[in-house]
């Protein structure tokens, strides 16, 4: 993503943070979205939020299910459904992936980033993961901490 800082295309319009905490992230994929243009337009103003959304495979289709893009001030007649279902891009082969991850090893699909690419068209990567139990969560913050920790301890001597 280095590519990202210097290229003026590459924006990101919304992030998960929260999902690399939650769940154990096995593998991720890029898929196109199918958008309208006010969500386009308030997806470049940073109008977005991807965090209670997940994917899911029905009837041989990829979706995002409540991901929240808000509404476009300016726009008068076209406006947009702010938590609607929206098509997700992907071709077969991942798409059968994707349901076997989900179907079959009780996987999970959660969005991680959704950008604009260095053509400017709007992306979602989306974590095929697996939910974290409580003790997992501890060792995770026990290990960053530790990290932090021996940072400070390295700059000072």
């Amino acid at each position: 993503m280095a590519q990202g800082k210097s290229d003026p295309n590459y924006k990101i319009a919304a992030e998960n943070r929260r999902a690399r905490f939650d769940y154990a992230i096995e593998d991720d994929i890029e898929c196109g979205i199918i958008l309208e243009g006010s969500e386009v337009k308030s997806l470049r103003a940073g109008g977005a939020n991807i965090a209670e959304s997940y994917a899911h495979v029905d009837d041989g289709e990829l979706w995002l299910v409540n991901s929240y893009i808000a509404p476009y001030a300016q726009a008068k007649s076209f406006k947009h459904e702010e938590r609607r279902k929206r098509k997700l891009l992907v071709s077969r082969k991942q798409l059968g992936d994707l349901w076997n991850a989900t179907q079959r090893k009780g996987m999970t699909l959660v969005p991680l980033v959704l950008y604009f690419n260095h053509k400017g068209m709007a992306k979602i990567k989306i974590g095929i993961a697996k939910g974290k139990k409580n003790h997992d969560k501890r060792d995770t913050s026990a290990k960053r901490d530790w990290g932090r920790q021996k940072q400070r301890l390295l700059k000072q001597g």
